[in-house]
């Protein structure tokens, strides 16, 4: 079987800023066909923001392609803020960026946070979308945020794990979330800027199946860490504003539109357990497993299925 590759790099034909409360201004972007199917990407995270090469997924032909930069990361403003940033304030922001569009109903695609934004969304708007891509599912249970955070990750991933443990003093060790949130919430710049690293650098190193330098990297940058991490684990505090399986339960109310769900077999970040349980609750979305990946969006494999998927849902 050959392998799909992403479609040529292309520049936004337009940029907004939408304000979408007194403190937060938003950064969206269109590319592609302006005339195209609307498609609108959702990234991970969150505090991850959206990057150029995330245009690629799509047939710039086909697609009239949205990216949007989530609440307090990216080029939207203030970076890094934490107040008026929830779940629900980045679902009811979606529907500010439809609506300035002119966009009746759009194909939403999303991987890790980016699948709980894009669930959550539909859900609440089931009529607006026409179809779900989702990679890397992540349900924000917190079995979920246990494996990764506390204790799960680290027996596979033991000399990456020992950084992100090292930046707490053993004393606080029994949950590392909330001993991560009192310094990235902390007064004290220097100490919101180590935890960052370190919580950051951890996704980092583990997101692929083979460690990536050049992931690291860009994870261990100060500036993308301190919105990343500040928001993520800003979440996380607060499981996201979700009940305990509200995503799966809810799938009742999406169980009509067209989906497709793309998951790493070897996926530590985001296991495949939870997508397993979205595929079990939701068995008339295609179920796609790529049998060499672990959680990165451009290992070759996840790749590949995430634009067979979107080139099947160009034609529909």
């Amino acid at each position: 079987m050959t392998l799909r590759t992403a479609y040529p790099a292309i520049e936004p034909h337009a940029t907004h800023r939408l304000k979408v409360s007194a403190l937060h201004e938003i950064y969206v972007e269109e590319s592609g066909n302006p005339k195209g199917k609307p498609v609108v990407f959702v990234h991970g995270g969150p505090g991850g923001g959206t990057e150029p090469w995330q245009r690629q997924f799509f047939d710039p032909k086909k697609y009239r392609i949205v990216l949007f930069d989530q609440r307090g990361c990216g080029k939207s403003t203030p970076f890094a803020e934490l107040k008026e940033n929830t779940t629900w304030d980045l679902v009811a922001d979606m529907e500010t960026i439809r609506e300035h569009l002119k966009i009746d109903s759009w194909v939403v695609f999303g991987g890790s946070w980016g699948s709980t934004l894009g669930l959550a969304y539909a859900e609440t708007h089931p009529t607006r979308v026409k179809a779900l891509v989702l990679r890397g599912i992540f349900l924000l249970r917190k079995i979920e945020i246990d494996w990764f955070y506390q204790e799960g990750t680290s027996y596979i991933f033991p000399d990456q794990w020992e950084p992100y443990r090292d930046a707490i003093p053993e004393a606080e060790r029994g949950d590392f979330v909330t001993a991560y949130y009192k310094r990235l919430t902390s007064p004290d710049a220097s100490v919101r800027a180590a935890a960052a690293k370190a919580w950051s650098t951890w996704e980092g190193a583990t997101s692929k199946l083979y460690i990536n330098s050049d992931m690291i990297a860009r994870y261990g940058n100060d500036q993308f860490a301190d919105a990343f991490a500040r928001i993520e684990c800003h979440y996380f505090t607060h499981q996201g504003w979700l009940a305990d399986n509200q995503l799966l339960r809810d799938v009742e109310k999406i169980r009509h539109i067209p989906a497709v769900i793309v998951q790493g077999r070897y996926d530590v970040v985001c296991p495949m357990k939870s997508a397993w349980d979205l595929h079990r609750a939701w068995p008339e979305a295609e179920f796609v497993v790529v049998p060499d990946a672990g959680h990165a969006a451009s290992e070759k494999g996840t790749l590949s299925a995430l634009i067979d998927a979107t080139d099947k849902f160009a034609g529909q």
